[in-house]
């Protein structure tokens, strides 16, 4: 008899691990990508890959040394075309230390990523079966769908509580943490407070330049984790939905509804669903009166392209690109903007964020164009993912249909041969 536990499996690979902190997965990233978060800011590619104590360790070396070398200070004198003043500001001892661990942070990050889109795909073929819901003492975690943009809403209030939206915990506790830490050494509030009352010399003396070039990076970092786990979940939700319809609701001894199969006393009705808890809501809501389980066929339908983005190349990210580039483009404008900013009379905050929104829009656009360019032609448009066919008496169709619409059903349809016959 075999030992094995719900959810686990013999399978040497997994594609993700739900606990109690949150939802740690593999799926397929951009190698380049992660790289730019690595040199945006050592750490952040390794937390996008949920590679955690090696993110957080080269993060917090990032932190500590390039204070002690005066790294940020080093970079504003030296783009605003002070270099005696940049080199006087530089501690040689420290920037020594820093280099190496800033190139190592930079290759590992892409190399880590194209191991693990390895991974992905070896795991994707195993098809391993995971455990969707995890309850405990003092927190519950399950899969569920989330609205991308929502998390980058989130985000953009405060860094951190996109992450706290789709349960990611110690990313949320991190990005939380360090954005406070962040925004009181670089004086970001009162800064905000002179710029608002358009004093802009006080806003500039009063801001720490060396803290305040950190905000940028940190600030999109939160925005584009959470919304790329986001779309991860999302399509983690959809797979593991699949597996479960597949193997709980596909009886093989079903009757199809075709014209010689059909029984007088019995009709049809079929539905579509998106993925959704609503879907195994309206299931369980049928048998709960008395449709039998091998009385439901669940079908979930392939999308268009899928299986041919699920084993591409290990250089793409399927599903996450379109937000991939106006989230580095606009840490490096703002990184400029606030450096500019320190020497332009409206100083490193407004020109900060007048530079961020035109990277940001730029990013956009340039992704926009590229990803109209290599469609397929396939529209995102609301669709069919799930086909319900349900087996009944003409007793329980009304019954059967009020509870297909009750639970957001896309479409309902009643098969009779009998009435055309």
């Amino acid at each position: 008899m075999s030992s094995l536990k719900y959810g686990e499996s013999a399978a040497r690979r997994s594609v993700a691990y739900l606990s109690l902190l949150g939802t740690t997965q593999l799926h397929l990233r951009n190698p380049f990508v992660i790289a730019a978060w690595s040199v945006a800011f050592p750490g952040m590619g390794h937390l996008l890959l949920s590679k955690y104590l090696r993110g957080f360790l080269l993060f917090i070396w990032e932190v500590f040394v390039n204070y002690k070398a005066h790294i940020n200070l080093l970079i504003l004198y030296s783009f605003i075309g002070d270099f005696e003043k940049a080199k006087q500001v530089v501690d040689i001892r420290w920037m020594s230390l820093y280099v190496p661990t800033y190139i190592f942070a930079i290759w590992d990050s892409y190399r880590t990523t194209i191991d693990l889109n390895h991974a992905y795909m070896l795991a994707a073929r195993e098809d391993a079966e995971i455990k969707p819901f995890k309850i405990g003492a003092m927190e519950i975690n399950y899969l569920d769908k989330r609205t991308p943009w929502v998390s980058v809403m989130w985000s953009l209030l405060i860094p951190g509580s996109g992450q706290l939206y789709i349960h990611r915990i110690v990313t949320a506790l991190f990005a939380v943490v360090w954005w406070i830490i962040i925004c009181y050494f670089s004086k970001l509030l009162p800064s905000f407070h002179y710029t608002f009352l358009g004093d802009f010399q006080n806003a500039k003396s009063v801001l720490d330049m060396h803290w305040f070039l950190n905000i940028p990076s940190v600030y999109f970092f939160a925005m584009y984790d959470a919304y790329a786990n986001t779309v991860a979940n999302n399509k983690l939700y959809d797979w593991e939905q699949s597996k479960f319809l597949k193997r709980n609701y596909q009886n093989p001894r079903f009757i199809m509804p075709l014209k010689k199969n059909m029984r007088r006393d019995k009709m049809y009705i079929v539905s579509t669903f998106e993925h959704s808890i609503y879907l195994e809501l309206a299931i369980t809501a049928m048998e709960m009166k008395g449709i039998k389980k091998e009385s439901i066929m669940a079908i979930s339908m392939d999308k268009k392209g899928e299986q041919r983005n699920l084993f591409d190349s290990i250089h793409s990210s399927d599903g996450l690109s379109l937000f991939d580039l106006p989230a580095i483009l606009g840490t490096i404008f703002g990184i400029f903007g606030g450096i500019y900013g320190f020497i332009l009379k409206w100083g490193p905050l407004l020109w900060g964020l007048i530079a961020i929104s035109i990277g940001f829009v730029l990013g956009f656009m340039i992704k926009l164009i590229i990803t109209k360019k290599y469609s397929d032609g396939q529209d995102d448009k609301r669709g069919t993912e799930v086909v319900l066919i349900i087996e009944c008496i003409e007793s329980q169709l009304e019954i059967i249909k009020d509870i297909l619409w009750a639970h957001k059903a896309l479409g309902v349809r009643k098969l009779d041969y009998n009435s055309a016959s």
